[in-house]
């Protein structure tokens, strides 16, 4: 079986375990940009993770029930549309090359769906993700509910389909960890691109095409998300994107960009002098984000959770900023004092990283939902599992204010690596994008 097909049975599963009944997963819409003009297709993440299908108009239908079934709904073989937007498998061809038991065509959802639930225990569906769908499934059962004098009964318990599938999704397979591996590695060298190209006097948007060039030549069909290429005061605007803004000698280059391979994100995010040579400011709070990540990455094994790495993070960063000047002791207290009172956030505001997958900010909760309250009436965070992926990502934010000594005005500094939780610790799946001082000034010498 391949693992599409694994993890449709394996949902197919759970269902029975929740009774049996029936489940809709539909991919997502073509949207339209302008006039006769589409965005480029993108299928929607979680269809793709039990298909493998690309193209749109498509829905997956499983069937929990005496006789299992995985059932697939798509556009019929077109010659005519065939010239104009290339090849469709078709229900007969996409029945076979991917595994589904029944194909049927688009169109004949209105007649077949309603035949499925009938008598069916349960819908498991996502509502409110499609609105469009939302209304036919409405239309669907009411088709279903209209026949119970003739003893036809429609599905009396409803399932989101999604807590099942994002907990699925939350737990890597071999196959896809081997893509996340190839994912990291084509962003990695984009990395390493940009760096060799870099200088003063270059727009931002051509660091920019670099790294699309190299997403690109290596059979990336996106960007996973719209790349940060952010020169001097930008780096410390968190969601900038690739602008006009030209880099200076003395600038730091924060770049956050990262490929979409086979489906899956990567997520990776460099720092660097544009002149080639970090100055010693530069220098003295790239180490303590640095030092951060390596203290970040040391928290992530099995057993431990989800915020452990953030702790460590916050902790190592708390202490740089007190030990630089920063933050002023005499006016903050010891690193424990400014970690309780998130004095630490005036230069670290975000989370030191998020799941990693299919999407770059993936699914899965980040707490134990079925764990007892923690003493602060909080549901306790995530314990990591050897197959989760996520990113570590700390950074220091600094704008131009009254006390912060003023060599260290408009740095911004991001370091992000993707790991992988193995059974003995931590896998970093992008380690070779350099990263460190000596490793970075060596690679833009090139």
């Amino acid at each position: 079986m391949t693992p599409y097909a694994n993890r449709r049975a394996s949902l197919i599963a759970q269902m029975h375990a929740k009774g049996g009944g029936v489940a809709i997963i539909a991919t997502a819409p073509e949207v339209q940009r302008n006039s006769d003009a589409e965005y480029p297709y993108r299928h929607d993440s979680t269809f793709y993770y039990l298909s493998g299908f690309a193209e749109p108009e498509a829905v997956i239908v499983l069937v929990a029930g005496k006789k299992n079934q995985a059932i697939l709904f798509c556009r019929e073989k077109s010659v005519e549309r065939e010239i104009w937007e290339g090849f469709r498998h078709g229900p007969d061809g996409a029945r076979v090359t991917f595994g589904f038991d029944a194909a049927f065509p688009i169109d004949a959802l209105d007649a077949v769906i309603p035949k499925l639930l009938a008598d069916e225990p349960a819908l498991f569906y996502a509502l409110g993700h499609n609105a469009a769908l939302d209304a036919q499934v409405r239309v669907w059962l009411e088709k279903v509910r209209i026949q119970a004098r003739a003893g036809i009964a429609a599905p009396g318990a409803a399932h989101d389909v999604n807590c099942l599938l994002n907990e699925m999704r939350l737990i890597k397979d071999d196959s896809e960890l081997a893509i996340m591996r190839r994912a990291a590695a084509v962003s990695a060298e984009a990395h390493a691109r940009a760096m060799r190209m870099a200088a003063p006097g270059l727009h931002e948007y051509e660091i920019e095409a670099e790294l699309l060039h190299e997403f690109r030549r290596n059979g990336s069909d996106f960007p996973a998300y719209t790349s940060i290429v952010a020169t001097g005061a930008n780096a410390c605007v968190l969601h900038y994107r690739a602008g006009a803004a030209i880099l200076q000698p003395h600038d730091l280059v924060l770049i956050d960009a990262g490929c979409e391979l086979d489906g899956y994100a990567s997520d990776i995010t460099r720092t660097f002098p544009a002149s080639g040579t970090f100055t010693p400011a530069q220098k003295e709070l790239y180490e303590i984000v640095l030092a951060a990540q390596d203290a970040a990455i040391a928290e992530i094994r099995p057993g431990k959770r989800f915020m452990d790495g953030h702790d460590a993070a916050v902790r190592v960063l708390s202490q740089g900023m007190l030990d630089t000047g920063l933050l002023d002791i005499n006016k903050v207290g010891k690193r424990d004092d400014v970690i309780a009172n998130g004095d630490y956030r005036q230069f670290y505001m975000h989370r030191t990283g998020h799941w990693l997958g299919m999407d770059v900010h993936d699914v899965g909760d980040y707490r134990e939902t079925a764990d007892p309250l923690a003493a602060n009436g909080e549901k306790p965070w995530r314990i990591l599992h050897p197959g989760m992926t996520l990113t570590v990502e700390p950074g220091l934010y600094v704008r131009p204010a009254a006390g912060v000594p003023e060599r260290f005005w408009n740095i911004g500094i991001r370091i992000e690596d993707d790991i992988a939780v193995s059974a003995d610790g931590a896998e970093v799946m992008s380690c070779a994008a350099p990263k460190t001082v000596a490793d970075i000034e060596a690679m833009m010498r090139q």
